[in-house]
């Protein structure tokens, strides 16, 4: 009782502890993540990929054969079942599904419109105090070093905006799960820029972690 216990919090954690790994761990292209917990017939999944990976590009995009690739790629993340294709026999299917594409570049975007208008906020107090022929300079002196610290500001960020993952989050329901012997990743197939997925299983025995390669796109489930 108290593995199950366990592991039914892990279930309804992985979300959540999927969203915390993510601002710790470095984002390397070609490597996805995938988490699995098995408990009785509920399979719950959550995936995650660098946009570089799904869509081979990783800024936000703009024109329509950029956004119609991203709308094509959600589309094909939320079918998983033919990406990451279990037995038959497992008798497997889609309780919920829903992918997203994230990036940090809404949280700058703010930051810098935050701290553009502390900085105003700022330059209005120290010209204040000042005469009429010292304000103008001041105020021309500050405009200049505002615009270079807005240039400087954008382009200290400007790579880090650009990062953008593709997250994912499956509930199976297989009513044999005992024939969840394997899973083929025809993600690979579906994804050509994709190159490894880290995977961790969760089952009321343990956890176990794999790699599953592009060259050899099949986990083995087997105990």
């Amino acid at each position: 009782m108290k593995r199950t216990l366990s592991l039914l919090a892990i279930v309804t954690a992985l979300p959540a502890l999927a969203e915390g790994t993510r601002e710790l761990d470095a984002h390397e292209h070609g490597v996805g993540t995938l988490n699995i917990a098995i408990e009785n017939t509920t399979v719950s999944m959550e995936f995650e990929a660098p946009g570089a990976d799904i869509v081979g590009f990783e800024y936000a995009a703009k024109s329509e054969a950029d956004i119609s690739a991203v709308n094509t790629a959600l589309a094909t993340l939320s079918s998983p079942l033919q990406l990451f294709v279990v037995p038959d026999s497992a008798l497997c299917s889609i309780v919920d599904a829903h992918a997203a594409l994230e990036s940090g570049e809404e949280h700058e975007d703010h930051a810098d419109e935050h701290g553009h208008e502390e900085h105003a906020d700022d330059e209005h107090t120290h010209d204040h105090g000042h005469e009429d022929h010292e304000k103008h300079d001041d105020a021309e002196h500050e405009e200049h070093e505002h615009e270079e610290h807005d240039s400087d500001h954008h382009d200290g960020h400007a790579e880090h905006a650009a990062h953008s993952e593709f997250h994912a989050n499956y509930v199976l329901d297989c009513a044999n799960p005992e024939a969840l012997s394997d899973i083929t990743f025809a993600y690979f197939t579906a994804f050509q820029q994709a190159q490894s997925v880290d995977v961790q299983v969760i089952r009321s025995t343990g956890a176990q972690a794999y790699q599953v390669d592009r060259n050899a796109p099949v986990l083995n489930l087997e105990p």
